[in-house]
């Protein structure tokens, strides 16, 4: 089998120009980077306006696994599998960042035959989004120090910043810093820290602002700081917000790239969705719509995560709702979840899959209290047997949920034809959307409302230090807004040890911020970090450029 760098590179790659066109977008409606990448003008929106939207289709999974469940794959198989059985369709995804792609993961365009191309410019730099929500996070980080630096007119409390630095890698040595260390030339000495930039509220806004005046807005809206009278300051009293949106002024527009089959494919956006909210941006939802019939998105890990916040935060806030759920699972994760070794993992082993499925079940069950329509996708691996796909088959069969085989890595669109027609026929059923709390709950309400419902957990645990924040949250009157919980994507629960379905415990949530411009509460679960650390052996150390200019080591 070829690798996914081979397959990327021997794909015959269409002008871009020739991809839009597929969707009755002319040269004049994008903005070009290279011969294979464009960004979608804003001039196109008037246009779409008055054109129906097609269905959404929400890919999501279940609890990530060491073994993989190829959730991306799925969503890139079934775009071209749609096109295959004759529909007009589009996926809609979010970028990669650089410090799984560096990390542990190694790439994130899908996998096999089911894949975004260039995939080595998209997993590494693409059209410099993730680097413009950088550069727009730390220049509001610099003026704040600036605003202390030269007499501090707002009486910045230097002990209260609370907006921090960023940057799109992995490095857990910037967690906890001191900075303004020398002379006093060198500006005011206090503590600071930085996440990552899929983490920052800079990302959330981009991924929600629905305009560049929008943007712009909820820029303004960013809580920077305290003063020494413990009032907020905002990044609009700095007078940041113009500055930020002009470095943000590119950024703001999708970008449209192809498949390995040269099917369309919009990416934009890229928070990670166990510590920040996890889906690619409204604007590419929404443009995705209006061009084809079929949208297919996908939201970060599994459905606890990334399908929750899709739900309870973008759909919230946008007014989108999916017409069909795909639940992707395999059989190899499922084992993992009941308790077989990584190395084990080929082995058939039908008792461990009946106890990891209950992780399936859960996510299921998740869905359903959402009142979408739901289909199970089993990504197939060569080591799979019939007595375990069956199981699972019939397993969801009981549920009254098909499932149905995907082969979209190694057959590309072919592979997941069936999956299609299923998922189309989804499409047309009946929905009874609600969301998981209601926008009056109050901050505890509604993290309870999360974690039971979705976490399976008996109850919250607060730290004093969360008790007090939220308390904080409340007196400035944010307390309508809803909450983004990040926690381990490993498990269910707050401890990523803890697989299957875990019950009997209790989550306990130990820090609490609000991202007043993204408009939503970020809730710390566990020991979850917005600041990742590479691994021992990070993907850093296989990735190479070769004598022609080939990027290689990216899977």
């Amino acid at each position: 089998m070829k690798t996914d760098a081979e397959i990327a590179l021997e794909a015959k790659k269409l002008p871009i120009s020739r991809i839009a066109a597929k969707l009755e977008l002319g040269e004049d409606d994008l903005e070009f980077y290279g011969k294979y990448k464009a960004k979608i003008s804003p001039s196109i929106y008037g246009k779409l306006k008055s054109k129906p939207d097609g269905k959404l289709i929400l890919v999501t999974a279940i609890t990530p696994t060491p073994a993989g469940e190829g959730k991306t794959t799925t969503t890139v198989g079934l775009g071209q599998a749609m096109e295959k059985i004759g529909k007009k369709a589009i996926i809609a995804l979010r970028e990669p960042s650089l410090g799984p792609v560096f990390g542990i993961k190694g790439g994130a365009a899908g996998g096999g035959y089911s894949q975004v191309i260039p995939m080595d410019e998209i997993n590494l730099h693409f059209t410099g989004d993730f680097h413009a929500v950088t550069c727009a996070n730390n220049l509001l980080c610099a003026m704040i120090d600036n605003h202390i630096y030269q007499g501090n007119e707002l009486r910045i409390n230097p002990k209260r910043v609370v907006f921090p630095r960023c940057m799109d890698m992995n490095d857990r040595a910037l967690r906890n810093i001191v900075m303004g260390l020398g002379t006093k030339a060198d500006g005011v000495t206090r503590e600071d820290r930085f996440i990552i930039s899929a983490a920052s509220e800079i990302m959330a806004i981009l991924c929600l602002a629905e305009s560049p005046d929008d943007l712009r807005e909820r820029l303004g809206n960013i809580l920077a700081a305290y003063n020494y009278e413990g009032e907020p300051v905002y990044a609009r009293q700095l007078n940041a917000e113009g500055a930020m949106a002009a470095l943000m002024k590119d950024a703001i527009k999708p970008n449209i790239v192809q498949t390995t089959e040269n099917t369309p494919c919009i990416i934009h956006g890229g928070p990670f969705a166990n510590i920040a909210h996890g889906c690619n941006s409204v604007q590419a939802t929404k443009t995705a719509l209006k061009l084809a019939d079929y949208c297919i998105t996908e939201a970060g890990f599994g459905a606890d995560l990334g399908a929750e916040k899709f739900f309870d935060i973008k759909c919230r806030k946008s007014g989108l709702i999916p017409d069909a759920v795909v639940l992707v699972a395999t059989v190899r994760a499922l084992k993992y979840n009941g308790g077989v070794k990584k190395e084990d993992l080929r082995e058939e082993n039908l008792e461990a899959l009946a106890l990891g499925i209950s992780n399936l079940k859960a996510h299921i069950e998740s869905i359903r209290g959402f009142g979408l329509p739901i289909a199970v996708a089993i990504n197939r691996f060569y080591t799979d047997t019939q007595k375990e796909i069956a199981f699972i088959v019939d397993f969801c069969e009981r549920m009254g949920v098909a499932a149905v085989i995907s082969e979209a890595f190694e057959k590309g669109g072919d592979g997941a034809a069936e999956l299609a027609c299923e998922v189309c026929a989804l499409c047309e059923k009946d929905k009874r959307f609600t969301l998981a709390y209601p926008d009056n709950y109050g901050i505890k309400q509604k993290i309870e409302a999360v974690c039971t419902k979705i976490y399976r957990a008996d109850g919250v645990d607060y730290t004093a230090a969360a008790d007090a924040e939220i308390r904080e949250i409340e007196r400035l009157g944010y307390s309508n807004l809803p909450v983004c919980i990040a926690k381990t994507q490993y498990s269910i629960s707050d401890d990523p040890s803890r697989q299957g379905c875990p019950s009997d415990y209790r989550v306990t949530i130990r820090e609490v911020r609000v991202s007043a411009g993204a408009g939503f509460i970020v809730a710390l679960a566990g020991s979850i970090m917005t600041m990742p650390g590479l691994p021992k052996i990070p993907s850093a150390e296989k990735i190479n450029i070769d004598k022609n200019g080939n990027i290689t080591g990216i899977f």
